[in-house]
């Protein structure tokens, strides 16, 4: 049955909890882990191959209606993410700006807790491809752009309560910038944006709606291999979700803001970074805290 509000029927126990929680993809409909970049984060490297390992964990007590209150239930949220990513910048030009590609391949942890309801799963999670990056350095400012595909590489089980993949392929558009100031570019305003394209899960009979998500972050060099910063995100289902199996016309919603320290080792040739962000203003899904650590080796 159709319903306005996905969570009202939580009220009447934790099994209904349970499953409206399986049955609505939207919930967490993206594909991408917002929160995973911060400092200049929409600039890309100089030519060359490396390799990110991204180490997320997303915690979450709190389970936020579609008003942003607070739905009762015992609720309780645990996700790991490892991801690699490898990423090849080359000499190569197109319009101007330096051709890259890259992959990302995420092993996902869940552990999910509604009421007396309880699942775990721990597995590959959706494999990202990007095809085509184009990035731009000037004087004061990088620009860059990428087009990308996640595929439904991931074990997905409608029934489940938590699922390594989505169970559905999505399209993700990247559009960054990062501006300097100061003669030292000491100061750097970094803006990331992505815009998903979410296709059918067929298992569900439903299409989740797109996916805006943009991270910004503002830093300070402090020395050649110490940044600090204040970084946030925010995130937005921005259409309907669609199909006979569409359960709700909610659009989920939260933004986070924390801080950021970056380093590197000239040593090993690596940087380190790691970031938390507070999640506050949810909507139609939980809210919680990310922590990320990022290492970057380039060969």
């Amino acid at each position: 049955m159709k319903n306005p509000d996905r969570f009202s029927a939580l009220l009447s126990g934790s099994a209904m909890a349970a499953s409206l929680v399986v049955a609505s993809p939207a919930v967490v409909a993206q594909h991408y882990p917002t929160g995973v970049e911060g400092i200049k984060g929409a600039s890309l490297p100089p030519p060359g191959l490396y390799l990110r390992d991204y180490n997320l964990v997303y915690f979450a007590d709190d389970l936020k209606d579609n008003k942003g209150h607070k739905v009762p239930v015992d609720f309780s949220l645990t996700a790991y993410v490892n991801a690699i990513r490898p990423v090849w910048i080359t000499d190569w030009k197109l319009l101007g700006g330096n051709y890259g590609m890259d992959v990302l391949v995420p092993l996902v942890y869940q552990d999910l807790k509604v009421g007396a309801a309880k699942d775990s799963s721990f597995n590959l999670g959706d494999i990202f491809i990007e095809p085509v990056t184009l990035s731009w350095h000037f004087a004061q400012a990088d620009l860059s752009v990428g087009y990308g595909v996640w595929a439904p590489t991931g074990d997905y089980d409608k029934t489940a309560m938590t699922n390594p993949g989505k169970g559905y392929w999505s399209h993700m558009l990247t559009l960054g910038g990062t501006l300097y100031a100061g003669d030292d570019k000491s100061w750097a305003l970094s803006i990331l944006n992505r815009y998903e394209i979410h296709m059918e899960n067929t298992d569900l009979d439903m299409t989740p709606g797109h996916t805006f998500t943009t991270e910004v972050a503002l830093s300070k060099s402090l020395t050649k291999a110490i940044d600090v910063g204040v970084i946030g995100y925010y995130q937005q289902q921005i259409t309907d979700d669609s199909g006979p199996g569409a359960v709700s016309k909610a659009h989920d919603r939260v933004f986070a803001v924390g801080p950021e320290v970056n380093l590197f080792c000239s040593q090993l040739g690596m940087f380190f970074s790691a970031r938390y962000a507070r999640e506050f203003a949810a909507e139609d899904r939980p809210e919680g805290n990310t922590i990320c650590v990022t290492l970057t080796k380039r060969f």
